[in-house]
């Protein structure tokens, strides 16, 4: 059975560019990679693959990770002002990580390092990250994607809970796409996981998942994958076949250096995609410029 560091030290990205670096392997996303994904587009059709900012989900009664408190702060009993101008405003209270979501590098360590060596207590304090924050990503995650769908390999909806996905597996779908994985792409894995979440169960949507084993990581490391999402809520099979604690975010985050796109809404995409007959397309993840942040809520679109 494979062991993450073991894994890790394989595959590790510290130095690749730079012992400064803070990108990872969003450096891979270059203005070559970017002007593919313009040219992936064709229809014009544009699809919103996140789930909605409000009180009523996803996270479930109990969560360390609680649901959006939106409120308003100004409201139409205030005064109008000069000339009739009449104005409203609001405020939120939100976890960066509660919904459609960016793992930044900074969000994952072990043995007290983050990517490219960087102590996690000298980094990552009260006052948030001085280093591998959200601040490096906003404007990077845009791109060529290529969606890889899993259930379709076996004429299924979605996977089964705790289901893992294979490096074969992704061959597989790509092959069955009729389409390459280019270094500097963005993968997008559909599980169908989402659609237990859609359905209203966010308990059992959060209580195991199906997703990525750890012998992906070596094939996204092959492919000089730039960013992996998926639609289910740690991109990983939780529980790990290992038994550790999140073992692919350990390779993928902190020794590859790759961040991460999770609980993305793919069934649309999905039909699109089938529809059009073509599994490319252009993806732009914009998250939010959070000075020190080790996640943020991501607002990804499509454009096929």
């Amino acid at each position: 059975m494979l062991n993450h560091r073991t894994l890790g030290r394989e595959l590790s990205n510290w130095g690749r560019w730079g012992s400064d670096d803070q990108l990872g392997t969003l450096n891979l996303l270059t203005s070559d990679r970017v002007l593919a994904g313009a040219r992936s587009i064709r229809s014009g059709q544009v699809l919103e693959l996140s789930l909605p900012l409000d009180e009523h989900g996803p996270q479930p009664v109990g969560s360390r990770r609680g649901n959006p408190v939106h409120m308003m702060t100004r409201l139409p009993d205030a005064p109008v002002e000069e000339g009739g101008f009449h104005f409203f405003d609001d405020a939120m209270f939100l976890h960066l990580q509660g919904a459609t979501q960016l793992d930044a590098l900074a969000h994952v360590s072990y043995d007290g390092l983050l990517y490219n060596g960087v102590s996690s207590v000298s980094a990552v304090t009260s006052a948030g990250a001085s280093r591998l924050g959200m601040e490096n990503y906003v404007g990077r995650i845009t791109g060529r994607a290529v969606l890889l769908d899993i259930p379709a390999l076996t004429g299924r909806d979605r996977l089964d809970s705790v289901e893992p996905v294979s490096a074969e597996d992704l061959s597989a779908a790509e092959a069955r796409a009729g389409v390459r994985v280019a270094p500097g792409d963005i993968v997008v894995v559909r599980t169908g996981w989402m659609q237990v979440l859609l359905g209203g169960d966010a308990e059992a949507y959060f209580a195991t998942e199906p997703g990525l084993d750890l012998s992906t990581a070596r094939w996204l490391h092959e492919r000089d994958v730039a960013f992996v999402a998926s639609d289910n809520w740690g991109v990983e099979v939780a529980p790990s076949e290992s038994g550790a604690a999140m073992p692919l975010h350990c390779v993928l985050v902190r020794d590859m250096g790759m961040p991460l796109g999770e609980m993305f809404v793919l069934e649309e995409l999905a039909a699109v995609s089938a529809s059009q007959e073509r599994a490319d397309f252009h993806i732009s993840c914009a998250g939010l410029r959070v000075t020190g942040g080790v996640g943020s809520p991501a607002s990804p679109v499509a454009t096929f």
